[in-house]
Parts: C-alpha cells; sequence; structure tokens
C-alpha cells in the first residue's frame, strides 16, 4: 500500500537521524524536526487509510485529531497523549524560535515520537496483512 509505504519510508529516514549532530549542527535540527513532520502526516494518512480498509465507521474523512482519537479508541493506536503532543507539536512547530523549545522538540522526537511511529509502522503493517487475508 502506497501510503504505508511512503511511511515506513519517511520514518527509515528519520530514524537513521544523528541526533548527536543535531546537537550543535542548527540545520540539521530544522532537518529532523521538518522530517518529523512529513512523518507525522504521513502516518496519520496511512492510519486513515488502513481504518478504511478494515471498514471503520468515521474513518473515511476527518482531521488528523479525529482520526487519531478514532484509531485509540479502536485500538490500532496505544498511547492517545503521545500522539495528541505529536498533533500539537507538529502544529506548532513551524513557529519555535528559541533554542530551548528546539532541543525540547528533538529530544521529543528522539524519545517519544519516534518509539510511538515505530509502534505505529508495526500495528499498521499487522492490520493490513489482517485486511489482506479477508479478501482472499
Amino acid at each position: 500500500m502506497k501510503k504505508l509505504d511512503n511511511f515506513s519510508n519517511c520514518l527509515s529516514i528519520l530514524r537513521n537521524a544523528d541526533f548527536k549532530l543535531a546537537e550543535t549542527n542548527d540545520i540539521y535540527r530544522t532537518g529532523i524536526i521538518g522530517q518529523f513532520n512529513l512523518t507525522f502526516e504521513l502516518a496519520w494518512k496511512a492510519l486513515q487509510e488502513i481504518m478504511k480498509l478494515h471498514g471503520v465507521e468515521g474513518s473515511v474523512t476527518g482531521s488528523p485529531r479525529e482520526i487519531l482519537q478514532l484509531a485509540y479508541k479502536i485500538g490500532f493506536l496505544n498511547d492517545s497523549a503521545v500522539w495528541l503532543l505529536m498533533l500539537k507539536k507538529r502544529n506548532t512547530s513551524v513557529h519555535i524560535y528559541n533554542e530551548e523549545e528546539i532541543d525540547e522538540m528533538i529530544m521529543l522526537i528522539r524519545d517519544s515520537f519516534l518509539p510511538a511511529f515505530t509502534g505505529l509502522e508495526q500495528i499498521l503493517e499487522e492490520k493490513l496483512n489482517e485486511a489482506e487475508n479477508t479478501w482472499q
């Protein structure tokens, strides 16, 4: 599935980020935050697509917040707090101007958001396999 592939490819790039280099290189820090934003966007869209394949009512349309809340409600996401924080940080990341906020964002990406993305990737692969197996 194209949306899941795009998410996985983008996540792979983020996983390979050198967070040590980000401590001293401003353009690299900006790149990590940009890659996070793209990964988040692709994550919720892949999530929405796979929920549609499963016939989840309410998944056809909706904002990222609505899709995330629905996914948590039906068990496609494990930790709604992390995902809602991710949404908030994605929405405010274009307005981060001071070093402390950038440091916090980089730390959140490394310590909380990457593990959440990885967990989602595994769940989506399982759910896609389930959907494909019911078609056969």
